[in-house]
């Protein structure tokens, strides 16, 4: 698969795994409906303003559309005023809130909404 059709595909899975169609991405990210509609069959190179717009309406990072990294989140992510680093009296509680929500939520867990 090439690059862009992988990063077609990527766009196209996020979208579904937020409920969104591709007339809302649109507007959401301020590309013209016609040219996601190429963009995602592959057939539309996407400028890199285009791919920042793409993200940020997605919720995720360039990266993580063009599989250059997971999408994980991270302690830092989740604004801990401490660093990130957890109390031990508190691991337990946080791995149980993370294991409730991607529960309810697989279409989070990696990007993958087919989990």
């Amino acid at each position: 698969m090439n690059d862009e059709n992988k990063l077609a595909k990527n766009i196209i899975n996020f979208r579904e795994s937020k409920n969104m169609t591709q007339a809302e991405l649109a507007n959401k990210s301020k590309i013209e409906k016609t040219a996601l509609n190429k963009i995602e069959k592959g057939t539309r190179k996407v400028s890199s303003d285009e791919l920042k717009a793409i993200a940020l309406a997605l919720g995720t990072s360039a990266d993580v559309l063009l599989d250059l990294k997971e999408n994980e989140v991270t302690w830092a992510d989740l604004g801990m005023p401490y660093g990130g680093k957890i109390p031990d009296e508190l691991k337990d509680t946080y791995a149980d809130i993370a294991r409730g929500y991607f529960k309810r939520h697989p279409e989070y867990l990696n990007g993958n909404s087919n989990d």
